[in-house]
């Protein structure tokens, strides 16, 4: 990944229009969680060129010191969750491997056993279960990831790079129908395409937490880019990041405006151990993040569970 000099970056200000879109267009709706959002469908999909930088936002701090209440700072949590998904973690313990801890509030008994599901498991409709181990009629699972990782290399003109983290019958709910899954999955639509040998992965996400789980996605996707780029022999051109369902949280509010009072500052710079191949050998320790001024963190930003 070719990355222009810090010096001559473009400060980028993409995260902050979409937040005040929200705020200034958005319809207060109850949901589930029972905090009432500002929501607004289908905003306008984010475009990071990554030799403008790594698209991990300075608006507030994404890297703080790593500590015993924080084993692994957040950006690499990130990175940790997706490594961990497309090797087919769908537990915690399985998850904690790869660094990202953040899931233990949505595993807790009382949430499993409302799926039928053990403590700590995501559930067989889960990122991991649908990358790693897609259900197929043969009874066979399907790896998705390495499948698209093999067509990138022998047919990288092709429109069909595609990956998707929804396995229908784990998702319904009502009479006759049992979720499968502790959390539905939110992100994870992700169309590849190489032109010129140039990757672009677009990401498409159905529902979208903006205020906090949003900047974790931009990290974790487009360092997934990164690294498919890398494990293909492709240059990893450009991060697309497009959104059904964008919301802010009614507690979110004052967070977001400390952001929006904030300037936009530069993106840092990502690399990547040069020595690793294969997509599935890639772990948190092989990023490495340079460049990275942000503002100061917001503590408690309300996480809606």
């Amino acid at each position: 990944m070719t990355m222009k000099p810090y010096s001559e970056r473009t400060p980028d200000s993409q995260y902050q229009h979409l937040l005040r879109d929200i705020l200034e267009k958005g319809v207060r709706t109850p949901s589930q969680q029972g905090v009432d959002a500002l929501t607004l469908i289908g905003p306008a999909p984010l475009h990071f060129k990554l030799e403008n930088g790594f698209p991990l936002i300075t608006e507030r701090n994404l890297a703080p010191k790593e500590s015993e209440a924080l084993p692994v700072t957040i950006w690499k949590q990130a990175i940790g969750e997706i490594l961990g998904f497309i090797n087919g973690a769908r537990t915690q313990k399985e998850l904690e491997q790869f660094g990202c801890y953040w899931w233990r509030h949505w595993v807790t008994k009382e949430k499993c056993e409302k799926r039928g599901l053990e403590e700590g498991d995501l559930g067989p409709g889960s990122y991991g279960a649908a990358f790693h181990d897609f259900p197929t009629s043969e009874g066979r699972p399907y790896d998705q990831v390495k499948a698209v990782i093999q067509q990138i290399k022998e047919q990288p003109h092709l429109r069909t790079h595609f990956i998707t983290p929804w396995i229908p019958q784990y998702m319904m709910r009502g009479e006759g129908l049992t979720q499968k899954v502790v959390v539905c999955p939110c992100h994870g639509w992700m169309h590849i395409r190489i032109i010129e040998n140039r990757l672009t992965l677009h990401m498409f996400q159905r529902s979208c937490d903006v205020p906090v789980g949003m900047p974790q996605n931009l990290i974790q996707y487009a360092a997934l880019a990164a690294a498919i780029a890398q494990a293909t022999g492709t240059e990893a051109y450009e991060y697309v990041h497009s959104i059904s369902d964008a919301h802010i949280y009614v507690d979110q509010v004052d967070s977001v405006n400390t952001m929006l009072s904030r300037e936009p500052r530069r993106l840092p710079t990502l690399t990547l151990n040069p020595d690793k191949k294969d997509i599935f050998d890639f772990r948190r320790e092989d990023f490495a993040l340079s460049d990275y001024d942000p503002h100061p963190g917001i503590k408690k930003i309300p996480v809606a569970i």
